[in-house]
Order: structure tokens, then C-alpha cells, then sequence
């Protein structure tokens, strides 16, 4: 009997400390969503300015334990799919506040128009650990209104029989952004045999022109003459009072390309929107913009940021598809480029 009621003993000790065993093995992890962003509201309206600070706030992930979660509040302009996304910040809290002064001048380099309200979407992702897969908000969609950059850029008129000869025209101009004196712009003539000149400010009071059509510039001096009509790339160095001028066809070129690094795939130029474009199909590869078939002048982007520099930096395509690339550098100061997949 005593044997009996030891073994009994035993087993129900055995059965304890098993059951102790098990509730040792700690909490498990359970995706119970929870992730959604609270502030702004959908549909919202901002008209931007340079002396607010811009707050957004989320609901936090649930793990069903208290995890250590890292937040990546994201933005980027709508309907493309978060291609190339702006990280506003990575915090360790369900908020961030950043200036909106930093938002605007993301916007204007993602292209979006000075005082005209834009649509842009944001999303926050979540993250404990780089062997769970990252939990993703809804997206938040509201309407965004860019303020014009503080910052002036010196420029100078480009006048001449294909707009009228007006001055006061200042989408045909060249500009300095460096403050130097030595200007260059891309500017689209529509005809051919075109003349101009250069005018500093919307006047004619002080303008150049070339009167020995010997690359040299005088104060009211002869119309300068152009070829073909198409873009071309202008300088103009008042410094040494000398100017040139190439008309450019822009192709695009890369591992990515059909012609991978050997032929340009032509863009086409839109004199309405002011835009060089093309849809193609590419493979994960990488492409540059260069001008008529040659090294001579190209374009790269030294800090993904969606901004052209010559001689600049590869731009990666990720993965493979059919894409839509707009090369945007006629009539602004600086040099961008779109990509879009389809």
C-alpha cells in the first residue's frame, strides 16, 4: 500500500516539475498586428512652411510580449509602390518629429511643384530582430503643398527669335548654381537657325552677344546663331566673357539596357512637359544618361538621391521589369531624373 502511495508521489512531482520545465521556455512570438499610423489622418492637407515642425504617431507593433521594436517611418511620393522611399527617421517610440522644412526639400527633389498641393503617401515599418520578418502599416495618404527653396540662384536670360525675343521669359535661362559667373542650362529651340542672346535679368539693359561668332561674348553684341532646332546645353563664363553651345540627343545606357553598355537606348523629348523619356523593359543591372552617343557628357547620381551629376555615380535598377525614365534637366538649375516601374 505504501508502495502504492509513493509512486503516486512521484508521479505527480514528475508531472510538476515537467510542467515547470515547459513554462521556462519563455514567451512566444505572435504577430497580432496592431501597426497603423494615427497621425496624420487619411485625406489630410498640409501646406508646408519653414518654421514647423511636422509629428507623426503610430499604434505600436504587437508581438504578444513586450518587444524591443525599432520604427522606419518612410515617405515618397503616391503611386509609386515606395520605389525609392525618404526615410524621415528610425526611432525606438511610436512618434517622430521632424521640420518640415526637411520634408519640403525631399518633395522638391522627388519633383514635386512649388505651391501646388501633391499627393504623398507614408508608411511605418516595424523590426525586432533580423531573423523576424518586418511588419508594414497601411500606407497613409495626404496632400502636401511645397513652399519655393529659400535659396536664389543666379541665372541669365536666353532670349531670341524661337520665344520672342523676351526677356522676361525665365523658363528659357542658364543658370550658376555655384555663384560664379559661369552659367550653363539646357534650353530647347524650336526652330531652326535660331538666334539669341544673353540677358542679365529680365531686361535688356545688360545683354551679350556674340559679334564675331569667334565662341567670345560682348556687351550688345550680334545674335549668337544656333543650328537644328532640339536642346541644347549652353555656358556662358562672364568671367571671360566666352560661351558655348552643343545640341544634345540623350540616350540611355547599362548593364540594365538592351544594349547593355555597347548602344544608347534613345529617350524621346517632350517639349510640352520639358522632359526626356522612354519605357523599356530592363533586367537588375545598372544605367547612366549620356549625350549623343558619347562618354563626353553624362550623367550619374553620386548620392541616390534622384539628382544628375556629370561623371556621376551608376544608378542601380533592382530588379527586372518594364520602366518608365524621365530625364528632366531643360530649363532648371538642377539636373534630375524619374524611374518608375510599370
Amino acid at each position: 500500500m505504501k508502495f502504492i502511495k509513493y509512486s503516486v508521489l512521484f508521479g505527480l512531482i514528475g508531472i510538476a516539475l515537467w510542467s515547470c520545465t515547459d513554462d521556462s521556455l519563455g514567451p512566444v512570438l505572435q504577430k497580432n498586428g496592431g501597426l497603423e499610423i494615427t497621425s496624420p489622418a487619411e485625406g489630410a492637407s498640409w501646406v508646408l512652411n519653414d518654421s514647423t515642425d511636422a509629428v507623426f504617431t503610430w499604434n505600436a507593433a504587437d508581438y504578444g510580449y513586450a518587444a524591443g521594436t525599432a520604427y522606419r517611418l518612410e515617405m515618397d511620393v503616391a503611386s509609386s509602390n515606395f520605389a525609392s522611399p525618404a526615410v524621415l527617421g528610425l526611432v525606438n517610440a511610436t512618434s517622430l518629429t521632424i521640420s518640415q522644412a526637411e520634408i519640403n526639400n525631399i518633395l522638391l527633389a522627388k519633383e514635386l511643384e512649388e505651391n501646388v498641393p501633391g499627393q504623398v503617401e507614408f508608411r511605418v515599418i516595424a523590426k525586432i530582430s533580423d531573423d523576424v520578418t518586418e511588419d508594414t502599416s497601411a500606407v497613409r495618404r495626404i496632400s502636401i503643398t511645397p513652399y519655393p527653396s529659400n535659396v536664389v540662384i543666379p541665372q541669365l536670360q536666353v532670349p531670341g527669335s524661337y520665344q520672342g525675343w523676351a526677356p522676361s521669359d525665365s523658363s528659357t535661362a542658364v543658370f550658376s548654381p555655384a555663384n560664379n559667373s559661369q552659367f550653363e542650362g539646357y534650353v530647347y529651340f524650336n526652330v531652326d537657325n535660331a538666334f539669341y542672346k544673353y540677358t542679365v535679368g529680365p531686361s535688356w539693359d545688360t545683354n551679350y552677344g556674340d559679334t564675331g561668332g569667334d565662341g567670345s561674348l560682348e556687351q550688345n553684341g550680334s545674335d549668337i546663331a544656333a543650328g537644328a532646332a532640339g536642346v541644347y546645353k549652353l555656358n556662358a563664363n562672364l568671367n571671360q566673357l566666352t560661351h558655348t553651345q552643343l545640341r544634345t540627343d540623350w540616350g540611355l545606357i547599362g548593364s540594365a539596357t538592351p544594349g547593355g553598355w555597347d548602344a544608347d537606348q534613345n529617350l524621346t523629348f517632350d517639349p510640352a512637359t520639358k522632359k526626356f523619356s522612354i519605357t523599356l523593359d530592363l533586367v537588375a543591372g545598372d544605367i547612366k544618361f549620356r549625350a549623343n552617343d558619347s562618354w563626353t557628357f553624362n550623367f550619374g547620381d553620386k548620392g541616390n538621391n534622384k539628382t544628375l551629376e556629370y561623371d556621376g555615380d551608376n544608378i542601380a535598377v533592382a530588379e527586372a521589369g518594364n520602366y518608365t525614365i524621365d530625364l528632366l534637366i531643360v530649363g532648371v538649375p538642377k539636373y534630375r531624373y524619374a524611374i518608375k516601374k510599370n
